[in-house]
Parts: C-alpha cells; sequence; structure tokens
C-alpha cells in the first residue's frame, strides 16, 4: 500500500474546493453506508487503523496530521473515502414525495431526509436550498442521502416541472386544514418551507390545498424538521 504524500493531499483539497459533486467522507458508518447502496469509491485514505479494510478502489497509507486538513470535522476518524455523487434523473413521483422549498439549514434538511426514507417517501425535492452534498447535511442524515433519489434543482424549474407532470401538491402552513384528519387517494408532494419565511407564493400557487399540525396556542410553531418529519409520518401512516 502506498504512503499518502502532502502533494497527493494539496490536490484533493484542490479538487474538493472546485467539485460540489466529489464528497470526501470521513465515517466509517456512512462510508458503508455509501457503498452498499451502490456508490463507488474513487480514492481512500486511511491509517492503519483501517489497514485491513477494502474499499475496493486506490488506497493510500496516511497519518492523522493529514486525514485532518482533508476533513469537515475537528476530531476525524481514521479514514477518508473519496467518492462522486450522481443525482438520479428526474421523474414524475409514483408515490408520496417530499419537497423542500428553499430550506437553508443542513440538520433541517438532514432531518427530513431521514423521515422521507423513514415514512416511505418515495424521493425529495430540494429547491433553491442547501446542496444535498453538504457535509453537515450529509452528516446529519446519517448517510440517508445515498439510499433516497433526490433532486436539488431551482425552484422555478421545479414549478414547470410540477406543472407539465400535474402533480399533485399540499404545502405546511399554520392555517392549513388538521393533518390527522386529512386523507387522500392519490399520490401528493407535501411541501415544507423555508426556516423563516415558510412556502414560497410560487410554490403556493400550485399546490392544491394545505395541511397544520394542530398545537398547544403557547407554541407558534416547530423546527421545519420536526413538523416536516410529523406530517409526512401521518401521511403515509395508513398508506
Amino acid at each position: 500500500m502506498q504512503k499518502a504524500s502532502k502533494t497527493l493531499v494539496k490536490n484533493l483539497k484542490k479538487q474538493k474546493r472546485e467539485n460540489d459533486f466529489l464528497l470526501f467522507l470521513d465515517n466509517y458508518k456512512i462510508i458503508k453506508d455509501a457503498i452498499s447502496s451502490g456508490v463507488k469509491p474513487k480514492l481512500a485514505l486511511i491509517t492503519k487503523k483501517y489497514d485491513q479494510a477494502d474499499f475496493d478502489c486506490e488506497t493510500y497509507l496516511a497519518d492523522e496530521s493529514l486525514l485532518k486538513e482533508l476533513a469537515d470535522v475537528k476530531t476525524p476518524q481514521d479514514v477518508c473515502v473519496v467518492v462522486e455523487y450522481t443525482q438520479d434523473s428526474l421523474k414524475k413521483p409514483k408515490n408520496h414525495f417530499l419537497v423542500l422549498d428553499g430550506l437553508q439549514d443542513p440538520g433541517n434538511v438532514g432531518t427530513l431526509i431521514r423521515s422521507a426514507i423513514a415514512s416511505g417517501m418515495e424521493r425529495v425535492f430540494i429547491l433553491s436550498g442547501v446542496k444535498p452534498t453538504n457535509p453537515k447535511l450529509i452528516r446529519s442524515s446519517a448517510g440517508a442521502i445515498f439510499n433516497i433519489p433526490i433532486h436539488s434543482m431551482d425552484r422555478k424549474d421545479f414549478c414547470n416541472f410540477a406543472i407539465k407532470e400535474k402533480l399533485n401538491l399540499i404545502y405546511a402552513d399554520m392555517q392549513g386544514k388538521n393533518i390527522f384528519s386529512y386523507s387522500t387517494t392519490k399520490p401528493v408532494g407535501i411541501v415544507v418551507g423555508n426556516e423563516g419565511n415558510g412556502v414560497s407564493e410560487q410554490l403556493k400557487s400550485i399546490c392544491k390545498d394545505s395541511v397544520a399540525i394542530p398545537m398547544n396556542s403557547k407554541i407558534e410553531s416547530l423546527n421545519a424538521g420536526v413538523s416536516g418529519s410529523i406530517i409526512m409520518f401521518e401521511l403515509t401512516k395508513n398508506k
């Protein structure tokens, strides 16, 4: 096994800055989940702790100081695997799906992606928001981005797609119908809006309905990750 050089790490850091779809995974569980979902590693750097691991790619032995130069956390694990994230082709959903309208917090988006998978959503659309390749999003989703089709696109492009495909959309809103008594026989996309501004007028204009979670009057609203998760599970419980 070759030893990683400073020049190699320098070149990788440059690629990391320039290519948003090149992911540097430094969590062993997330790496395993990515590989098991079909992602092909391009290159791996490991310390002696993982020298028996087989990532089926060009692998270099590196010391901790070099790995820290590539990591997105202060205390990375003793491994870094480089993969290229490929976005799924755009298709009309056949089952319930999630639409995230302008969300910027990677923690919220990661939580919502995990809940989308757990509740049985078919796919996720991220509109004019945080990129699915954001390192914090990947960590907060525990690598879930590799287990569900995700489409990162402009809000306008999604609206054109939704109109063309006649998508059935509803959005989360404090003044909407009670989600616990809401029912539908058709596949529906639940739209969750920006943390501060809610769902955009552009998205509202193509939605057929709105739903809300009834709450104690002492609470004005719930975190986007929490409210979106509740709505998804309620929407799919009788599926």
